[in-house]
């Protein structure tokens, strides 16, 4: 069988063998870079030396709760971004006045990196959870305002001039047309800015946080341990990998026509 078909499908058997093959050969070079010697420990740990500290962390310095801090800060901003921006992303893709009146705004925004605001953001709202929830939100938001709307305004113009000819006008074009054809895409477009809160989290955290994975990095950084430093990158990205194959699988359950 030829695995290098363009655009040949794949089994979901043979899918997940070759997801699972990578990570075994990531695995396997880490181990031979490290056992081998050719780093030193003090640049990058061994995987059994990362898990040793991962253990470490959960059982001696409260890991949980750490992780559960910085779910719920991903959440959070994430939620936040969504409420304002798929309203105004399906506004701006249905009503070309609404785009014309926001998107210099939105377009000259989603280029300010997140991270240059967390010192106007500390002075604003202090060192606490509404700093690390709008540093999250910044970063989210502006980007899925612009992938809303371009999915929304892609909605095929036949469909949208049949509904007129069967009489349908103004909000039922809309509600009955465009959010119909649209709704998979932006599905995935939350799924795809999902995968981007986690990064401007751990910025958030790097800085006046004291709970977090990445005020856990940070402190792992001071003490020179990059057996935490790894294995605090690892569950991020463990974190990251199963809230995405589980909003895949609730986005192909919900829209089944669209993903089969």
């Amino acid at each position: 069988m030829n695995l290098l078909t363009p655009l040949k499908p794949v089994s979901p058997t043979l899918r997940l063998a070759l997801g699972i093959a990578f990570f075994v050969l990531f695995v396997a070079a880490w181990a031979a870079a490290t056992f081998g010697g050719l780093i030193r420990p003090l640049f990058l740990a061994d995987p059994l030396k990362t898990l040793e500290s991962g253990w470490t962390l959960f059982t001696e310095f409260g890991f949980a709760f750490d992780v559960a801090v910085t779910i719920w800060r991903v959440v959070g901003g994430f939620i936040l971004a969504a409420a304002i921006a798929v309203p105004l992303g399906i506004a701006m893709g249905a009503f070309k006045a609404v785009e014309a009146f926001f998107e210099p705004f939105v377009s000259f925004s989603r280029y300010l990196p997140a991270s240059a605001f967390i010192p106007l953001l500390i002075l604003w709202a202090g060192v606490g959870e509404a700093q690390k929830l709008l540093v999250i939100f910044i970063g989210s938001v502006f980007q899925l305002i612009l992938m809303v709307a371009v999915i929304v305004g892609g909605t095929r113009t036949d469909l949208v001039e049949a509904a007129y000819t069967l009489g349908a006008k103004g909000r039922r074009i809309i509600s009955r047309v465009m959010l119909p054809a649209a709704a998979p895409q932006i599905a995935e477009a939350l799924r795809l800015v999902l995968g981007w809160a986690w990064t401007y989290v751990i910025v958030a955290e790097l800085i006046g946080a004291s709970s977090g994975i990445g005020h856990m990095i940070m402190d792992s950084q001071r003490l020179l341990d990059t057996g935490q430093m790894i294995f605090g990158i690892v569950v991020i990205g463990i974190i990251g990998l199963i809230s995405d194959v589980l909003f895949k699988a609730a986005n192909e359950r919900l829209f089944p026509w669209y993903f089969r």
